[in-house]
This record gives structure tokens, C-alpha cells and sequence, in this order.
């Protein structure tokens, strides 16, 4: 690797585990070295190690983390895969009908941010009975008529 390789950032190659019968050897980005073959599991990409016979010959070892250093310097890392958002929160009918009666509760409940605003939307939503969504839509317009988040409570400021 050379002294060229200290002046870069460092890079995770190589990592393992140890218990008290065995280890596990696992390389970062062990998907993209070696032959294609499938290597990382549960107990890293050579298996259970119980003893120095279970790694693989010295040389083999020594050009997977070559190979793996190699990857590391020059390789830009995977990309994760990004999560669809969730859709926009839809507000319960009745809730909406009661939020237009009270505009200053509209309007703070718009300043939320979607999250916060979804809180409010599902706890209305999920209300198996018609007098427990009425009682929690007044408690709800209540609530952001002062500004409050549904879980204002448990916030710290």
C-alpha cells in the first residue's frame, strides 16, 4: 500500500468478531471481492472460525484484502436505496369541519411540519367509535388553539 495510502482518508477493510469458541471475519464490501460467490452471513464471509485452520490459505487471504484495500481507494460506496416518502396525510372529514371553525387552530396546524400534523390525523382516524373521534377532534382543536403539538407532553424544551 505505500506511505501514499496514510496521507488519505482511512477506510474500513477489514472487520471481526470475536466470542468464546469462535470468531467471524467479515470484509466491508465483501459482496464486490473474490469469485461472485456469496459470502456474507451470519458468521462473516468464511463461515465460523474455530481455529487458524478454518481461514482460508495465507495467499488467498492476502489477495482478498488487496483486492478489498483496492475497493476502498478507488470505489465509491453503494448507494443506499432511497424509501418512497409516505403519502401526504389525509384529515378526517369531521375534523376538518371543526378546524374551519377555528381558524387559529387551522392555521398552527398547517405550520407543523407533515409529521406533527400526521399525529393529529391518525389519532382522529383511528377512533373506533363516533363519540371517542368527537371528544378527541375538541381535544385536538383545543390543543393547537394553544400551539401544542398532539404529544406536547413529552416535548422538552
Amino acid at each position: 500500500m505505500g506511505h501514499a495510502r496514510l496521507s488519505r482518508e482511512r477506510q474500513i477493510v477489514l472487520i471481526t468478531s470475536a466470542f468464546k469458541a469462535h470468531a467471524a471475519l467479515n470484509f466491508w464490501r465483501g459482496q464486490e471481492i473474490g469469485d461472485d460467490e456469496a459470502k456474507a452471513g451470519a458468521m462473516g464471509q468464511f463461515g465460523r472460525l474455530e481455529s487458524l485452520e478454518d481461514l482460508p490459505a495465507d495467499a488467498q487471504l492476502d489477495t482478498l484484502i488487496g483486492e478489498a484495500a483496492a475497493i476502498a481507494n478507488t470505489a465509491a460506496p453503494p448507494r443506499k436505496a432511497k424509501h418512497a416518502p409516505k403519502p401526504p396525510p389525509e384529515i378526517h372529514p369531521e375534523f376538518a369541519a371543526a378546524l374551519a371553525k377555528a381558524p387559529q387552530a387551522r392555521a398552527i396546524l398547517e405550520g407543523f411540519p407533515p409529521s406533527a400534523q400526521r399525529d393529529y390525523f391518525e389519532w382522529i382516524a383511528e377512533a373506533k367509535q363516533d363519540a371517542t373521534r368527537q371528544k378527541r377532534i375538541a381535544t385536538a382543536v383545543e390543543w393547537l388553539s394553544e400551539g401544542k403539538r398532539r404529544h406536547w407532553k413529552y416535548q422538552t424544551r
